[in-house]
C-alpha cells in the first residue's frame, strides 16, 4: 500500500465515533491536567489505563495519546495566567508569557500558544507519518544484539541528561531495571525477588509503580509547600493574535517545530528540552534579546511550539523499534503490551489499522485541542480556582480506585503507597524519576534481548562488537557515562535543564 492508502485506513479507525469520542475524551483530559499543577500526564494515564481494559486497542491508545498531547496544551493556560507552569514543559512559558498578561495581552499570549502549538503539533505528525514507514523497514534488519545496545544507548542518554548528578541517575536506572525483573523468569519461569509472596509472581505492576512515584508523591510535597495562585485578573480578550504577531512569531514556531520534533526522537530529549532550547535559541537570534523575560511573544511562540513538537517525534523510536525515549512512552508501550500489541518494526504490517489511526488521530486531535483551548479559556480559569483542599484528596481518591481496578487487589494499593514515600523521599533528596520508570519498563526487554544474543554467540560477548550498529551504540553508551570525567563535557551538562515529568 502507498501512504494515501494507509491514511484512508488511519481515518477509517480514527473517524469511526467510538474513537471520536476516546480521542475527545483524551484531549480534555489531557487539557485539564495540563491547567491543574499537580498530577501530570503520566500520573494521569496510569489513572485511567483500568478504564480502557474493556475497550479496542485502538481507542485505548488514541485516548491515552491524546492525554500526553493534550497536557502540553494545557500547560501554557496556567504559565500565562497564574505565572505557575501545569506541565513541566511550561515553565518557559512562564517568563514572557506572564508579563504578557501583566501587560494586558493575556489574549494575545494564549492565542499564539494554542495556534502554535496547533502548527507544530501538526508538522510533527507529517514529520511522523513521513519518517515512520522507512524507519520500520530499516529495523526489521535489527536482531537482538542491536535491540540490546539500542536499548542501553537509550538509558545512557536519559541518565546523562537527567539534571544534577549521573551517579544518581545511574542509581535509579540500576533500581529500575531491577523492579523490571521481579518476578517469573521469562525463559526458565523461576520466580526472582518475589520473596515468597505470591502477589509478586507477575511482577510489580506498572500502575502502582507510576501512581505511587507521580501521583501520590507529589500530593505529599505539595501539602508541606504553601503554593499562592494568584490569577491575574484580566479581562481575556483579543485571542486572535494580529499581523505583527504572526510576523514576530513565525519564524519562532517554525524553528521550535523542527527543534522540538527531532529533540522529541532522542532518548531523554522530550517536552521539557525542547522548551528550554527553543527558548535559549530564540533569544540568541533576536535583534532585540533584551525584550525576553518582559513580554517577548517569540519566548512563548518557540517554546510551546516545540513542546508540542516533541510530543509527535517521541511517536517514532516506540512505534518503529518499540523503544519508548521517555517515561510517557514507556506508559504507552505497557498499555500496548497489556492489549496484546507488540510496538515495533512489524506493526505496520500486522495492525496497520492501529498503526495508522493512532496517527490520524492526532490530527484530528490538534483540532480538538485548538477548538477546546480558545473558547474555553474562561472555563479553565475557574478549574483553576478550585482550592487545594480539595483538589488533593479527590487525586488520592482516584490513585486509589485507579490501582484497585487494575487487579481488583488490596495488595496494588499498598505498593502504590510505598512507592509514593519513596517517590517523595526521591524528590526530597533530588533523585529522579524519570530513568527509574524507563529502566524499570526497558528492563525485561533488556535481559531478553541480552540472553537472546548470548544464546545465538553460544556465550560470546564479541557478538556486541562484531556488528557494527551494536558496537557503535556500545561506544558512544561508554563515552556518554565518562563524560563527568571530561572537564569541557562535565560544564556542558550543567546547563542542561531538569527532565521532570510530574
Amino acid at each position: 500500500m502507498d501512504l494515501w492508502e494507509y491514511l484512508r485506513v488511519g481515518f477509517a479507525v480514527a473517524l469511526d465515533p467510538i474513537n471520536l469520542f476516546y480521542c475527545f475524551l483524551g484531549v480534555f483530559i489531557g487539557t485539564l491536567i495540563g491547567v491543574l499543577p499537580g498530577i501530570g500526564p503520566v500520573g494521569a494515564m496510569s489513572l485511567l489505563l483500568p478504564t480502557t481494559f474493556k475497550s479496542t486497542p485502538e481507542a485505548a491508545i488514541i485516548m491515552l495519546a491524546g492525554i500526553y498531547y493534550g497536557a502540553m496544551y494545557g500547560g501554557s493556560t496556567t504559565s500565562i495566567l497564574v505565572n505557575i507552569p501545569g506541565e513541566a514543559a511550561s515553565v518557559v512559558t512562564c517568563l514572557d508569557g506572564y508579563q504578557m498578561a501583566r501587560q494586558g495581552r493575556a489574549g494575545p499570549a494564549l492565542g499564539i500558544a494554542a495556534f502554535g502549538s496547533f502548527i507544530a503539533g501538526t508538522l510533527s505528525i507529517v514529520g511522523l507519518m513521513v519518517l515512520a514507514p522507512p524507519l520500520s523497514k530499516i529495523a526489521l534488519k535489527f536482531g537482538p544484539p542491536e535491540y540490546f545496545t539500542l536499548m542501553v544507548l537509550g538509558l545512557t542518554v536519559l541518565i546523562y541528561l537527567a539534571h544534577g548528578s549521573m551517579i544518581k541517575a545511574l542509581l535509579m536506572a540500576a533500581f529500575g531495571i531491577v523492579l523490571g525483573l521481579i518476578g517469573l523468569d521469562s525463559i526458565n519461569a523461576r520466580p526472582r525477588l518475589t520473596f515468597g509472596r505470591l502477589e509478586l509472581m507477575d511482577g510489580v505492576g506498572l500502575v502502582p509503580l507510576v501512581m505511587g512515584l507521580f501521583g501520590i508523591s507529589e500530593v505529599l510535597l505539595n501539602i508541606e509547600q504553601t503554593l499562592r495562585r494568584e490569577i491575574f485578573e484580566t479581562k481575556i480578550k483579543g485571542l486572535l493574535p494580529t499581523a505583527k504577531d504572526w510576523l514576530e512569531a513565525k519564524g519562532a514556531i517554525a524553528r521550535g517545530s523542527l527543534l522540538g520534533f527531532f529533540l522529541g526522537i532522542l532518548p531523554g530529549g522530550g517536552a521539557v528540552i525542547s522548551s528550554f532550547l527553543s527558548y535559549a535559541v530564540e533569544k540568541r537570534l533576536s535583534r532585540h534579546p533584551e525584550r525576553f523575560g518582559k513580554g517577548a511573544i517569540e519566548g512563548v511562540a518557540g517554546p510551546e511550539a516545540a513542546n508540542n513538537a516533541a510530543t509527535g517525534g517521541a511517536f517514532i523510536p516506540l512505534m518503529t523499534l518499540g523503544i519508548p525515549p521517555n517515561v510517557v512512552m514507556a506508559m504507552l508501550l505497557g498499555a500496548f503490551m497489556i492489549h496484546g500489541v507488540q510496538p515495533g518494526p512489524l506493526m505496520m504490517k500486522q495492525n496497520p489499522g492501529l498503526f495508522w489511526g493512532v496517527i490520524t488521530s492526532m490530527y484530528i486531535g490538534n483540532l480538538m485541542l485548538l477548538i477546546l483551548n480558545l473558547p474555553l479559556i474562561g472555563i479553565w480559569v475557574q478549574v483553576l480556582k478550585v482550592p487545594y483542599k480539595i483538589l488533593f484528596p479527590l487525586i488520592l481518591l482516584f490513585c486509589l480506585i485507579g490501582v484497585y481496578s487494575v487487579s481488583n487487589a488490596v495488595f496494588d494499593i499498598y505498593l502504590m503507597l510505598i512507592f509514593g514515600i519513596v517517590g517523595y523521599l526521591m524528590k526530597k533528596f533530588a533523585y529522579e524519576g524519570a530513568p527509574l520508570v524507563l529502566a524499570f519498563v526497558l528492563g525485561p526487554l533488556l535481559e531478553n534481548n541480552l540472553r537472546k544474543s548470548l544464546i545465538m554467540s553460544q556465550g560470546d560477548f564479541s557478538i556486541f562488537l562484531n556488528r557494527p550498529l551494536a558496537a557503535v551504540s556500545l561506544i558512544i553508551a561508554l563515552f556518554l557515562l565518562i563524560s563527568p570525567l571530561i572537564p569541557w563535557m562535565k560544564r556542558k551538562r550543567r546547563i542542561v535543564p531538569p527532565e521532570e515529568i510530574s
